[in-house]
């Protein structure tokens, strides 16, 4: 299992009315004041987090890096009921990469043990709240009973239509490149049709790990550091970036809505123009000529 992809089922349901959220928060709270200043009809469709901090929180607190790991998955657990009762459609989160395997064996089994200990206590949750459960990555490089617990657990939660939850386990984004490459190659030998195989963007979108979703308009990070770390790096291309200094255990709801109301405050113009910039023909014929005068 490399990864999943099953774009035949749907890929999430939304609502515009962010009702399921107000119904958990108190007038006149600071959470509830910041979801008023939200407008639903600009939600981002899909949402990536690069989860980073938890070695530096429990460094500080003077623990041990797994209590840092641990205090993790409260965060995984608010952001993603939080992302749920606002109706983003997609969150994708950044669980463990392929370069976390030169983490030290203790720490990368303790996180092994996390993952399963946070499916077999979240699960029921999920199948509840009608979200549909993802995963991606090199996955038949995870230990085998983490991967026969993720295979059920994606099983279970196959045909929900609610948000999807992809979560990116041994995950590269440079190797996701290379195994979409290296599938449409394949493919086309398989077909007969390597001489005339033509190659385009369209082509190796459908062959990424993440077929099927729509590109993360928000990508967040915490902890403060100011890079990528090799995370859906074709996805990102016109990705809204959020770097907030919040350690990811302390991340909760608060941070999350501050994040997407910074994010309605973007002008996303996907390399053209906003409607204030936008320059008539005449315009530019003026300037042009006004120059050429010149």
């Amino acid at each position: 299992m490399t990864w999943q992809r099953t774009p035949d089922l749907p890929v999430y349901h939304s609502t515009l009315t962010m009702q399921a959220l107000f119904d958990v928060l108190t007038p006149g709270s600071k959470d509830w004041i910041l979801a008023q200043s939200i407008e639903a009809e600009r939600l981002p469709s899909h949402i990536a987090i690069i989860m980073d901090g938890n070695g530096r929180w429990a460094q500080r607190r003077n623990l041990p890096r797994a209590a840092g790991h641990k205090a993790g998955m409260q965060s995984v657990r608010a952001t993603v009921d939080t992302c749920r009762r606002l109706g983003i459609q997609a969150l994708t989160l950044y669980a463990f990469s392929a370069e976390n395997w030169k983490r030290p064996r203790a720490e990368v089994d303790m996180l092994w043990r996390l993952m399963r200990l946070y499916l077999r206590r979240e699960l029921p949750e999920i199948l509840a709240n009608g979200i549909r459960l993802t995963c991606m990555g090199r996955l038949d490089g995870l230990p085998f009973q983490v991967r026969e617990e993720l295979e059920a657990a994606i099983q279970a939660t196959a045909h929900n239509t609610g948000m999807r939850l992809n979560v990116a386990l041994n995950y590269s984004g440079r190797a996701e490149l290379v195994d979409a490459l290296n599938a449409i190659v394949q493919d086309a030998r398989l077909e007969g049709r390597l001489r005339d195989l033509r190659i385009d963007e369209t082509v190796i979108a459908a062959r990424l790990y993440t077929a099927g979703l729509p590109d993360p308009d928000l990508l967040i990070r915490t902890s403060g550091e100011m890079r990528i770390s090799n995370f859906l790096l074709w996805q990102i291309a016109y990705s809204e970036l959020y770097m907030t200094d919040t350690l990811w255990p302390d991340f909760r709801r608060t941070d999350l809505l501050h994040a997407v109301a910074d994010y309605q405050k973007r002008d996303r113009r996907f390399g053209g123009l906003g409607p204030d910039a936008a320059t008539s023909q005449d315009d530019w014929l003026e300037v042009a000529g006004g120059t050429l005068a010149r």
